[in-house]
C-alpha cells in the first residue's frame, strides 16, 4: 500500500536485533526480504523482541534516514513471523493505527456478511 508520500511501507515481522544500525538493517532488507534498501519509494520498519523499540529505515536520494523510537511504558502490537512471511506491506493508515496500539491482525479477523438487507 502507498502512503501519502507515495512510499511503500514494509514492516519486518517478528523481532529484529536493535544493535543493527543503517548498514545492518539495509542488509536485512536486501538479503532477507529480497528488496532494495535504496529504493526512493519505500520505508522499512523494525521492532525489538520486547516490542518497546522501533527503527525506521528510509532512503532519501543521497543517504539513509534512521528514525528510532523507545516506549517508556507499553509495547507496540507487533506481528510475529508466520511461515515464510518475513515482512508485510502496510498502508499509511494501518501504520498509524499500529503505532497507536491497534493490533494489525484485527484487519484479517473481520466477519464478512452477505445476503443481509436493511429494513
Amino acid at each position: 500500500m502507498l502512503n501519502s508520500d507515495g512510499k511503500r511501507i514494509y514492516l519486518a515481522c517478528g523481532a529484529t536485533d536493535m544493535r543493527n544500525s543503517i548498514d545492518g538493517l539495509a542488509a536485512v532488507v536486501q538479503n532477507s526480504f529480497k528488496l532494495t534498501p535504496t529504493s526512493d519509494n519505500a520505508i522499512f520498519i523494525f521492532c525489538n523482541a520486547n516490542r518497546n523499540r522501533l527503527k525506521i529505515l528510509e532512503w532519501d536520494t543521497d543517504g539513509f534516514w534512521l528514525h528510532y523510537k523507545r516506549l517508556e511504558r507499553g509495547q507496540f502490537p507487533w506481528p510475529e513471523k508466520s511461515g515464510d512471511d518475513k515482512t508485510m506491506s502496510l498502508s499509511q493508515r494501518e501504520l498509524e493505527l499500529m503505532l497507536d496500539g491497534v493490533k494489525l491482525k484485527m484487519r484479517f479477523d473481520r466477519i464478512n456478511l452477505s445476503g443481509r438487507s436493511v429494513t
